[in-house]
């Protein structure tokens, strides 16, 4: 479960936050309009966070990665924003 202090430090000026609660957060990136849903299952492993991901509000999550707290997760996808920002390398 995320624990109320992880989850008051989510920064409304970076995300729009759209849901909260124990263990699932939803946010979108006020950078690039990416949606996030974190979802912390404590299993099988307690504090092992489930990173999923969509480009646009019509489209289906995928699975963007783990992390093992609700900041690390958080820095994931804020580098994933740079990484978008600076221009996605051309598929050849």
């Amino acid at each position: 479960m995320f624990s109320r202090e992880e989850l008051q430090s989510l920064d409304p000026k970076y995300f729009d936050i759209i849901t909260v609660d124990e263990c699932d957060v939803t946010i979108m990136s006020r950078n690039t309009g990416h949606y996030w849903y974190l979802h912390n299952p404590e299993y099988p492993d307690k504090g092992t966070v489930i990173i999923f991901h969509r480009h646009r509000g019509s489209h289906p999550y995928h699975l963007h990665g783990r992390a093992n707290t609700l900041r690390q997760a958080v820095r994931s996808i804020k580098g994933h924003d740079r990484w978008q920002m600076q221009g996605r390398p051309s598929k050849r």
